[in-house]
């Protein structure tokens, strides 16, 4: 009989043995996502068709944290100046709240984060001047035109239905979105005092790949043949 109870009571402790064991490695394994989101990688779900043909309406794309800069990059940055606030923006779907499992998700690091940032592809790096549109309809950067492949655009039009001629200033980004005549981006808010450029600091990070839906599984390009002969290639590490 004692022997039984001993044999009983060994195999209750494996099992709470093996729960503990489960439930510290759930633990251990929240915590590293945690760590490699806040320092590493973070998740983004692409709410409108600003960035179409090259991302979805949603897509899910990897960010990474830790890259330099480089013309070209698909860049994921806070909203710090109101962009979402203009009315009738293409880009104000970006705003929706997630559900509460999409926020408990996104806070441990396996769910996307949607509020408060915008995806768009860097084109001016600080002291660039960038330009649109010469007399082919091309964008050029530091007098170099671009043959642009990922930019989406009617048939014969430029590459930009609005005019601009800016010159980058320091620690600031000009950016805009792949779907050129559906993207409220740099080029609509030179009305506001950031004159429509993109803080350096404000950059979360280059999104490298879209993980979502399975179909759609892919790396992003950052297209250096666009840009090559243009000048400096990268800004930060």
């Amino acid at each position: 009989m004692g022997e039984r109870m001993a044999r009983r009571a060994g195999q209750r402790n494996g099992v709470l043995r093996f729960l503990r064991d489960m439930v510290v490695i759930l633990l251990a394994a929240l915590l590293a996502s945690f760590l490699v989101k806040t320092f590493v990688i973070r998740s983004f779900s692409i709410p409108s068709g600003s960035m179409t043909n090259t991302l979805q309406v949603g897509d899910h794309v990897v960010v990474n944290e830790l890259a330099g800069l480089h013309r070209g990059d698909v860049v994921v940055f806070r909203d710090a100046d109101g962009w979402l606030d203009v009315p009738g923006s293409p880009e104000q779907v970006a705003a929706r709240t997630p559900t509460l499992l999409g926020r408990t998700l996104s806070t441990v690091g396996f769910g996307p984060d949607t509020d408060g940032h915008l995806i768009k592809r860097l084109i001016g790096l600080p002291g660039d001047h960038v330009e649109c549109c010469d007399a082919q309809g091309r964008m050029s950067v530091n007098g170099v035109p671009l043959v642009e492949p990922y930019v989406l655009a009617p048939e014969g039009d430029p590459a930009s239905g609005v005019p601009f001629d800016v010159t980058v200033p320091a620690g600031r980004l000009w950016v805009m979105g792949d779907n050129r005549y559906g993207s409220a981006d740099s080029r609509f808010h030179q009305d506001l005092p950031s004159k429509g450029f993109v803080r350096e600091s404000d950059v979360v990070g280059r999104a490298v790949a879209v993980t979502w839906p399975v179909a759609r599984w892919s790396w992003l390009d950052d297209h250096p043949e666009v840009f090559a002969g243009v000048g400096r290639e990268e800004q930060g590490g």
